[in-house]
Formats: C-alpha cells, sequence, structure tokens
C-alpha cells in the first residue's frame, strides 16, 4: 500500500467525502493549515501545554475540512480538478496513470518532503528563517503537485466516464 493511500484510508475518504473535498472552498481552506500548525507550535512559548488545544483544534479541522463543505454545483475549476487528480493519484495502484505524471509527481513530494528538517529545527528552536524556509519548500512543492493533480487529471477524464462524469 502506498503511504499516500494509507493518509486517505486514515482521513476516511470516501465517493461522498471525494465530493465535498472538491468545493474550492474545501481546498483553499485548507492550504493555511500549515501556516497555522506552525503559529500554534511556536505559541507553546506563552501557552505552555495548554498549546494542546489549539493542537487538536488544527487536527481537528485537517479531518473535517474535506467534510465541512457542500459538494460544488460546477467542478470545472482548477481547485476541483485537482482534487479529482488527487483522487486518481491515490487510485493508481488499481489504475494506472501515466508514467511521465508518476515521475513528476514523486519529485514534487520529495521537495515538499525536503521542507520537513528545516521547518521543524525552525521550530524546535524557535528560528525564524528555518521555519520560513521549510514552510516555502513545503508550501512550493505541494501547490505545484496540486497544479500537476490538475494536469494528471485532463490527461486521464476522457479515458474513463466516471472520471469525466466528475466535470460538471
Amino acid at each position: 500500500m502506498h503511504d499516500d493511500k494509507l493518509a486517505a484510508d486514515v482521513f476516511a475518504m470516501d465517493v461522498g467525502t471525494w465530493q465535498r473535498h472538491a468545493n474550492p472552498w474545501s481546498v483553499w481552506t485548507r492550504i493555511p493549515i500549515l501556516a497555522v500548525f506552525v503559529v500554534v507550535v511556536w505559541s507553546r512559548v506563552w501557552l505552555g501545554w495548554w498549546v494542546l488545544l489549539p493542537l487538536a483544534a488544527v487536527a481537528a479541522w485537517t479531518w473535517w475540512n474535506p467534510r465541512a463543505f457542500a459538494p460544488p454545483a460546477h467542478t470545472d475549476t482548477w481547485s476541483s480538478k485537482s482534487v479529482f487528480g488527487e483522487r486518481l493519484w491515490l487510485n493508481r495502484a488499481a489504475v494506472p496513470v501515466p508514467a511521465r505524471h508518476v515521475r513528476v509527481a514523486h519529485l514534487l513530494l520529495a521537495v515538499s518532503a525536503l521542507g520537513v528538517a528545516p521547518l521543524s529545527w525552525g521550530l524546535l528552536t524557535l528560528d525564524v528563517w528555518p521555519t520560513l524556509f521549510g514552510m516555502v519548500v513545503m508550501y512550493s512543492g505541494k501547490l505545484w503537485f496540486l497544479d500537476r493533480m490538475v494536469w494528471l487529471y485532463e490527461d486521464m477524464k476522457d479515458g474513463n466516464p466516471a472520471y469525466r462524469a466528475w466535470l460538471r
């Protein structure tokens, strides 16, 4: 099982949840979660153990976000298509995706992962520059990955009537 498939299983992404997650509000309100997490972790200095409450709220929002909004009336947006592409990506063991997308997606996920070390160090030491650098690297990799998922969806939608039906 792919690690990202495991993450989708943990998030319990069923068909209805995927439809709701395709709402642009879901996508655009999910993006700042990393920044909010960083602010919460940084606040441990003045909150002490009370930091666990906002950390729990961030974790809860991360899980609830794909369920928080109604399925969109129109799915012909970049954000909706990025969700469709992620759905295809996670299903690649059952329905293979073109090799050119696999290589680039893995590269972009690796770029995003490279930001974890400086971000973690910055949060541990409360040093703003590695924290910001790590966030920029992680966001750059993730947003470029989402853009690639739009491309993946566009490439695969006409080959499968079910995929094409996601577009309204």
